[in-house]
């Protein structure tokens, strides 16, 4: 049995939360769960890889094997990971890098970790073990994986990798595109991609978030740039309505002047604009929830559609 497969398997006896007969309905674009059927796994042929800007170089089966050493494209950017961090300990608990990257500035299928507090990471991972934070899509494994292993996670494992997490700067490397087209895409690695030979299609009412190279995404460099892909006017309207409505004028107080953080209440600036989404969609429909949401609940219950995208698409817009 593969790791990959060991690691599903782990996560199915963990059990996956239910939906509500009465929830929101989600937006499928800010949710994407990979085909049922996987695709065929690409065969290691020895090949290294490489990506821009960086002297090091992997195989294929190190940069899939999520049981091994996190494969760390630039060390020179960071401190010394800590073995939770670098290594984990698997099968309970992998190594929090893989995902969240080296530099914390995570993937759009999770989220940025560098530079929230220690004590608000703690908080997350207590949440997500005692059933605050199941997510709305039950399939969606980024989410049902953080479930199982914050559960298999000793507290100073936690604090070992918050600390390393809150001592780093955050970084973005999104680029928002106002648009009415987007090129057609296909899900995979709980990401969007373009699809080949496809062509494109009306952006309508949503955002597209995907990777501007998807070799470099596949690789898990974590410099990997995203292009956003957002509605004519997001970015206005989003600013107006921290600026002057009513729906959203609690963002500042919380979060800050710049929307970089408050203590232990999270930056908004520069994070990927579908994980913002799922967060808001998940107090909508309190699948996100604990006493440090209870601030959040009212705020999520006013916003519209339009108006969660174009919060999420002016924040992601912003210097983290």
């Amino acid at each position: 049995m593969s790791k990959f497969i060991l690691f599903v398997a782990i996560l199915s006896a963990w059990g996956m939360p239910l939906r509500s007969a009465d929830r929101v309905e989600i937006p499928d674009w800010a949710y994407p769960v990979n085909p049922a059927v996987p695709a065929a796994a690409v065969p290691d042929d020895g090949t290294l890889k490489h990506v821009p800007g960086s002297t090091h170089a992997f195989s294929r089966k190190q940069l899939s094997d999520i049981g091994g050493r996190v494969p760390d494209w630039r060390p020179d950017e960071h401190p010394a990971m800590p073995t939770i961090v670098g290594s984990g300990r698997p099968p309970q608990v992998y190594a929090c890098a893989y995902c969240h990257l080296p530099n914390g500035a995570g993937r759009p299928e999770n989220t940025s970790l560098a530079g929230l507090t220690a004590s608000y990471i703690k908080q997350q991972m207590a949440a997500f073990k005692n059933g605050d934070r199941p997510g709305s899509e039950p399939h969606r494994l980024p989410q049902t994986g953080m479930i199982g292993l914050a559960k298999a996670a000793t507290d100073a494992e936690v604090q070992e990798a918050a600390a390393y997490f809150a001592s780093l700067k955050p970084v973005s490397f999104i680029k928002v595109i106002e648009t009415t087209t987007v090129p057609k895409t296909i899900v995979a690695a709980w990401t969007l991609k373009r699809a080949p030979d496809a062509g494109n299609e009306p952006l309508g009412r949503r955002i597209i978030e995907m990777p501007e190279d998807f070799s470099r995404f596949e690789n898990r460099d974590s410099r990997t740039p995203y292009l956003v892909y957002v509605p004519i006017g997001s970015i206005k309207r989003g600013s107006e309505l921290i600026a002057f409505g009513e729906k959203a004028t609690q963002c500042v107080t919380c979060h800050g002047p710049e929307l970089r953080g408050l203590v232990d209440v999270p930056r908004l600036a520069g994070r990927s604009p579908t994980y913002l989404v799922r967060q808001l969609f998940d107090l909508k429909n309190g699948t996100r929830k604990g006493p440090a949401t209870e601030p959040m609940k009212s705020v999520a219950a006013r916003l519209t559609d339009d108006d969660i995208i174009a919060l999420a698409s002016y924040l992601a817009n912003q210097a983290p």
